[in-house]
């Protein structure tokens, strides 16, 4: 690889980035904070401090009180200098959601996905609305990131194969990037539930570790080294397909009960899925309950039926997570979605538990921290990401 020499243009681009990314981590800071924490000599950061005001993207936003002498300015980056759009694909809305440089969300939106519903169309609408409400334009938009279930090509980028989003093929991002005008990356979506959480959840600073995702469909993501691991054709973490004891062969597919939707007829998918999870509530005696409901409602009470039923269920999801472990040996399982979430630290608990009886090391598992459109909190800080890399890296001429 072709290094670039230690020209003076260069320097000042790392140090304008430093400082930007300082500032946003940190901010507001005074001139002299920003040097004592970059290294940089006064003159060096009033220069550079000069350049970024100049380029629309830090300003001063007040003064800090000193001792002797005129109050120090504060500075902190300008929020407006670039917008993104974060974009969750549901199987029965899209959720858009508008976000500054700073990571900031300024606005969200929904709109309906009907059955046969143009994806170019139904995710225009929603960002569109999400920005009048933000006022910003969509032309003013940096960038746009898109998660949705299924496997996403990490070659080409596009949609494969998406069980519950029919309308959603190889195709559509090409399609996307013609109508929005912008740089559009579509991740699979239980890839950018991943991301919050080590942004901002369970696995917050955890540079490794394995998110399972119990929800309308079951998922799999894995970081390591602090990047997502997507496997040569985009299909890592499709744990639903495991053969597991106690299971037929992923072979076939069947429909949810629950959801009414295509659903795999073997493998470890159909043993944790929601009909089975509702099927094995029943036999606990929690009739009468949804999986999610028999979920919730064990995990509050946590005696007796409850407590077996949840001790079942912990036995087969860990069939999962020791495989995971096995392979892997990560550390740290973070299980969410829907149903992961209502199972809350007792069911995690005795998943740790009942994978640590199968498995050579004891891997730590807890609960998911983002509850609430963890998809769409994971593409807006993906898309985040992206912008400031092409604005803070063209800050200097």
């Amino acid at each position: 690889m072709a290094r670039r020499p230690g020209t003076p243009r260069l320097l000042r681009e790392l140090n304008d980035r430093a400082a930007l990314e300082l500032l946003i981590g940190e901010g507001p800071l005074t001139r002299a904070q920003i040097g004592d924490r970059t290294g940089l000599s006064k003159v060096t950061a009033s220069q550079l401090l000069g350049r970024l005001e100049e380029r629309g993207l830090v300003e001063v936003v007040g003064e800090q009180a000193g001792g002797r002498g005129p109050n120090a300015a504060l500075y902190a980056v300008v929020p407006s200098a670039a917008f993104v759009a974060g974009i969750e694909v549901g199987p029965d809305a899209v959720i858009a959601g508008i976000a500054d440089i700073t990571g900031a969300e300024r606005s969200r939106a929904t709109v309906a996905l009907d059955d046969g519903a143009d994806p170019v169309q139904s995710v225009h609408a929603a960002v569109a609305k999400a920005c009048r409400t933000a006022k910003v334009p969509v032309t003013g938009l940096r960038a746009f990131v898109i998660g949705t279930p299924g496997v996403v090509d990490p070659r080409t980028g596009d949609v494969r194969f998406a069980f519950d989003l029919p309308a959603w093929h190889e195709g559509v991002l090409d399609a996307l990037r013609r109508d929005l005008g912008r740089p559009v990356i579509i991740e699979n979506d239980v890839n950018l539930v991943a991301v919050a959480e080590r942004e901002h959840g369970a696995a917050r600073g955890v540079a490794d570790f394995a998110l399972v995702w119990i929800d309308r469909g079951l998922g799999l993501a894995v970081m390591m080294g602090d990047r997502l691991h997507r496997g040569v054709s985009g299909g890592a973490g499709e744990i639903g397909y495991l053969p597991v004891p106690g299971a037929a062969l992923p072979e076939g597919v069947t429909e949810s009960v629950t959801y009414g939707q295509p659903a795999l007829a073997g493998g470890f998918g159909s043993l944790v899925g929601a009909d089975a999870v509702a099927a094995l509530a029943a036999e606990h005696g929690l009739t009468g309950k949804s999986a999610l409901e028999a979920v919730a409602d064990a995990a509050a009470l946590d005696e007796g039926p409850a407590a077996a039923f949840l001790d079942a269920l912990a036995t087969r999801l860990a069939l999962g997570v020791a495989a995971v472990n096995i392979v892997l040996d990560l550390g740290l399982v973070v299980v969410t979605g829907a149903l992961g979430a209502a199972g809350g630290t007792p069911l995690s608990r005795r998943i740790e538990q009942a994978a640590a009886r199968i498995s050579p090391t004891r891997p730590r598992v807890v609960p998911g921290r983002i509850t609430r459109t963890p998809v769409l909190q994971g593409a807006l800080h993906t898309a985040v990401t992206h912008a400031r890399e092409e604005v803070f890296s063209t800050t200097t001429d």
